[in-house]
């Protein structure tokens, strides 16, 4: 037995007083600070406990496979940059890929016995619900980050239609609702495999152009195939249910995206985007995902990928459900430009890491180590290299540049971001594998990189480093700047993804609601959300929809809020320390700024 030294007892104890007095168990993370870990206790101490060894493991394993594919120069440059912060590698205390947008289809044919399990296929609606849920978790301990299902609700309504009728919704409405029960908290529960945060479950909700490209030669295996029109109500009907549900509870989870076929003037499918809007206006919250071909679709996190292939396979599922990022490792963007540093150079070195990485994780694969992929859920190959950017905006602003749609900044956005997409071009040439590049959420990251540039001496403006392309506390940014900024002159660079998030005092009219889908299209934003504070009573737990200053049902000013950390909804006392500071400066726009950005969906497209 390996007997630790007196003063690395001592730390570890240390670090024990530390987390116990932590005001949350993001507060007291050393390395992963995360707000969904809403529970600070003795499983989320033992799972913090020894990250800082797991980190040294994975470092060591990263060195020798470099030394071995590249040189030993590479192993030594790849240690100096984590050790200087110039990269960050997200969730280096696991061992376990990043994460996935699973097929489903395997869980038709074999249930969960392909995966460690003993439940065959499911036959009825109710083994479908359990057996999913226990998939779910599953397939979540064998990644680090998000779980994304998009054919969930396809999947649903085809054992509904089997076991209750074409008009289940109609007649067995409060059954329905109790199967969206079951499901949603269970999954909102803490996994034990995942250091006692529930899962990132993110699944997708489509319009009709988007559900017949992906679904229109997929059979089940019955050799029925999906039914539209039922999965179309079935979507309506999952979005009213979790919209009433969130005044009972905090759900974080499923993160939905609504996905939409537009052209110039806006969605193409009217009834979608209407109730879309509709559902928004009544407090609902999704992300929102547009594209002007059925090529692409967001289904992790903010993770884009090219639905290069749409062919069923009996044995697969639906072609283009499938991907995920095996791992994400991000670039200080800030850091490189105030050292006078390439980005594309230092970007390279990035791709040269990640393809180290794959080959340890294809060894864990051929070792037997990964039955996610071996039973079919998703495959290597489907995945992407990733690679993460933070610390843009702080670098144009020490550069003199105003991230805004201004010529310069733009200028200088396009001068980082289309070298890096076109080397990963040539390098999935080269190599055979995929890269991307990804506008991080950096929900800790953000914190820690402007943390150790300040230390280090490097000028910033802020404590916190943003996950856009503007200055979140810049109250003279519009509703518009913002959609033109993350339009697609940045978009088609971005190949990995950069959610624009709107924050807003109150919430819109459907009508507005539907004129933002119009700007979006219009601009070339196709991955957006709209956040509005949540009030949350902490005395007689009432939960409003709009934001206040004190409880609409008691009075009570012991309140608290709830809103998008980055990607997901939680309490804002959920937040690490330096998240609820940064929360406080986000700008949230009022109702009127938006009058005058609502142009009617015919008129021509916005100009970049």
């Amino acid at each position: 037995m390996l007997s630790l030294t007196e003063k690395m007892l001592e730390d570890k104890l240390s670090f024990i007083d530390r987390y116990m007095t932590a005001q949350t168990a993001a507060d007291g993370s050393s390395f992963d600070a995360n707000a969904n870990i809403s529970s600070k206790n003795i499983a989320t101490l033992e799972y913090e406990l020894n990250k800082d060894i797991n980190i040294q493991i994975n470092r060591e394993l990263m060195r020798r496979k470099l030394d071995e594919l590249f040189g030993p120069a590479w192993g030594k440059e790849y240690i100096r940059q984590l050790e200087q912060h110039e990269i960050y590698v997200h969730d280096e205390t696991s061992m376990k890929p990043y994460c996935v947008s699973a097929s489903l289809y395997p869980f038709l044919l074999h249930g969960l016995r392909t995966v460690g399990g003993e439940s065959g296929p499911p036959k009825h609606l109710d083994s479908f619900c359990g057996s999913f849920i226990n998939l779910v978790f599953a397939i979540s301990s064998q990644f680090a980050g998000a779980v994304a299902t998009v054919e969930f609700l396809t999947y649903f309504d085809y054992f509904a239609r089997m076991d209750l009728g074409q008009d289940y919704l109609d007649s067995h409405e409060s059954l329905i609702h109790n199967r969206f029960q079951q499901i949603v908290y269970s999954i909102n529960q803490p996994a034990a495999a995942r250091g006692y945060q529930a899962v990132f479950w993110n699944i997708s909700i489509f319009d009709q152009h988007y559900f017949k490209s992906i679904f229109t030669d997929f059979v089940f295996p019955d050799y029925s195939k999906p039914d539209w029109e039922s999965v179309r109500r079935l979507q309506k009907a999952f979005m009213q249910w979790l919209n009433a549900e969130r005044q009972r509870a905090i759900l974080t989870f499923p993160v939905i995206t609504a996905a939409m076929l537009v052209d110039e003037s806006g969605p193409i499918d009217r009834d979608f985007a209407d109730f879309c809007a509709s559902e928004l206006a009544a407090g609902n919250a999704f992300f929102v995902y547009q594209s002007r071909s059925v090529d692409s679709l967001a289904s992790c996190c903010r993770l884009r990928n090219a639905i290069e292939d749409q062919t069923f396979s009996y044995s697969l599922g639906a072609g283009g459900v499938a991907t995920g990022s095996i791992k994400v490792i991000t670039l200080n963007v800030n850091r490189m430009i105030q050292d006078g540093r390439s980005v594309a150079e230092e970007v390279d070195k990035i791709r040269h890491y990640l393809i180290a990485y794959r080959h340890i994780v294809q060894e864990y694969l051929d070792a037997e180590m990964l039955p996610i992929y071996s039973a079919g859920y998703i495959s290597l190959q489907k995945q992407f290299l990733t690679i993460g950017l933070n610390g843009i905006v702080e670098a144009a602003e020490f550069l003199g540049l105003r991230p805004t749609p201004n010529a310069a900044y733009q200028g200088f956005l396009k001068d980082i971001l289309a070298p890096i997409a076109q080397g990963n071009r040539d390098a999935a040439t080269r190599t055979g594998y995929r890269f991307n590049t990804e506008l991080v959420p950096a929900e800790n990251l953000g914190v820690k990189n402007a943390a150790w540039d300040r230390k280090d001496g490097y000028q910033l403006l802020r404590d916190v480093y943003n996950s856009y392309l503007y200055a979140v506390e810049d109250h003279k940014v519009n509703i518009l700047d913002k959609f033109l900024l993350h339009g697609q002159a940045s978009s088609r660079l971005l190949d990995g993804g950069a959610a624009l998030h709107l924050n807003l005092q109150e919430h819109l009219s459907a009508a507005q609601y539907r004129q933002l889908f119009g700007i979006a299209a219009r601009s070339g934003c196709n991955y957006f959300c709209t956040n509005v504070k949540i009030t949350i009573c902490n005395d007689c737990g009432q939960i409003d929809k709009q934001t206040r200053q004190s409880c609409s049902a008691c009075g009570s000013r012991n309140i608290d809020y709830g809103t998008r950390i980055i990607g997901y909804l939680k309490r804002v006392s959920a937040f690490s320390k330096p998240r609820r500071v940064e929360q406080k400066l986000r700008y949230y726009h009022r109702e009127q700024a938006t009058y005058g950005l609502g142009r009617s969906p015919d008129r021509k497209p916005l100009a970049q």
